[in-house]
Parts: C-alpha cells; sequence; structure tokens
C-alpha cells in the first residue's frame, strides 16, 4: 500500500485530500508545518509527498529543495496562486507537478496514481528494491551499505557497518562482546573484546545524539550490548 505524506496548513483542505486518498487505498500521513514536514519526509519513507506552498515554519519551495537534495520522492507541488506556477517550473527545485486550488477531489487522486505509476517504471525496472533496516530515524540500507541519521548520511568502516547491521538486525538481544567478535569478525575472540568496544564507541558517536546516553545501543554491564527498539 502506497504511503503519501500530506504538507498542508489548512486542516480542512488536508483532510479532505486524506479522506480521498484513503478511499483509494493509500496510506496518508498529514503534517501541518513546513519545518515538521520537512523533518518526517526526510526521516521517513512515502512514496509520495503532496506539498503546499504557502506554509508555517518553512515554506514549500524550501520544503522542496531540500527534501530533493536527500530523496527521489515524487513531490507534487500545490498553489493557490497561479505566479507561482511560473516558479515551479523556473527555480529548479525537483518538484515532478504542481497542481491548483481548487481542484477536484478526483484529479487529485488521479495525479497521485499517474505520478506513482510513473515513478515505480523508472525505479522499478525488474530491480529488487534495497533491503533497509528503518528503526527510529536510524536508515540503514543494506544493499548499498549506507547509513543515514535522521536524514544525514554518516561514514561507516567496513567492521563498524557489519556491527551495526548485526545488532540492528537482532534487537533486544544482548551478545557478549566475545559473541559479536565471533559473528562479526567471524573468528573466535581470544580476548579481542577490546576491539569490539571500541567500534561501539565509534558507532555510537556517529548514530546517538548523546553517546553518553546511548538511545540505540545499550550496554549490559558486565555482559555485552544490546540493540533496543
Amino acid at each position: 500500500m502506497s504511503r503519501i505524506l500530506i504538507i498542508e496548513d489548512e486542516e480542512s483542505i488536508a483532510e479532505l485530500e486524506r479522506d480521498y486518498l484513503e478511499l483509494s487505498d493509500f496510506t496518508v500521513v498529514i503534517e501541518n508545518n513546513g519545518l515538521t514536514g520537512e523533518k518526517r519526509a526526510l526521516e521517513e519513507d512515502f512514496d509520495l509527498i503532496l506539498l503546499d506552498l504557502m506554509l508555517p515554519g518553512e515554506d514549500g519551495f524550501t520544503v522542496c529543495s531540500h527534501v530533493r537534495a536527500k530523496k527521489n520522492v515524487p513531490i507534487l507541488m500545490v498553489t493557490a496562486k497561479k505566479e507561482d506556477i511560473d516558479k515551479i517550473r523556473g527555480l529548479g527545485l525537483g518538484a515532478d507537478d504542481y497542481i491548483t486550488k481548487p481542484f477536484s477531489p478526483s484529479e487529485l487522486v488521479a495525479r497521485v496514481k499517474a505520478h506513482l505509476a510513473r515513478y515505480e517504471r523508472l525505479v522499478g525496472a525488474g530491480q529488487a528494491a534495497n533491503d533497509i533496516i528503518e528503526i527510529r530515524g536510524l536508515k540503514i540500507d543494506k544493499t548499498a551499505r549506507r547509513v543515514w541519521v535522521n536524514g544525514e548520511e554518516k561514514m561507516f568502516t567496513t567492521k563498524e557497518f557489519d556491527l551495526l547491521t548485526f545488532l540492528a538486525e537482532h534487537p533486544n538481544h544482548v551478545y557478549s562482546k566475545d559473541e559479536l567478535f565471533s559473528k562479526v569478525w567471524n573468528m573466535a575472540a581470544y580476548g579481542e573484546n577490546a576491539t569490539v568496544t571500541v567500534h561501539i564507541k565509534k558507532i555510537r558517536e556517529k548514530i546517538e545524539t548523546d553517546p553518553s546516553k546511548p538511545q540505540y545501543i545499550e550496554t549490559s554491564w558486565g555482559y555485552g550490548y544490546r540493540f533496543r527498539v
């Protein structure tokens, strides 16, 4: 089921858009502020974004450019001003299309379906989707071996990535340092506990807001570590 993000400050319009899209079997999320809408668009995966131009916090032009810099999700911009159409075309913001208010709900649904179908043809092409783990703002792309924290990409060494991925794939399970060394480095530990400790410290520096108070990788004192979900 396709997931749509609506960023629209007029609640009545947002709710109308949501109702008609949900009738067409879409899952819909609404944000009423440009800043919170951008944050959600970057942190979560959506199949299409319906973006109003005039928003509190941050206007639709800015939201569009920031999201497009990080993601290829289709963006359908909504405007009540005819003159904004030329801006959308001319600024090269990365919007895929625009729709002007007032519009009929059937037109909206048709445009959304058309862009989703087009996007699926472009990115599908028989390719399997990347294997991705997403947990509370942390996104691990196992296929591309890339990691994002709240939309910002972080660079990982090979073993840092392998260790993070292993823990994230086995949440809420406490592993000893010896077990982690054996499973990630594929060899017996023989006192190599410090290697795991150093790698955990480096991973926390990259994914935790406050490494001293970890929200992802917790220490089980006297034993090892677990990934909390």
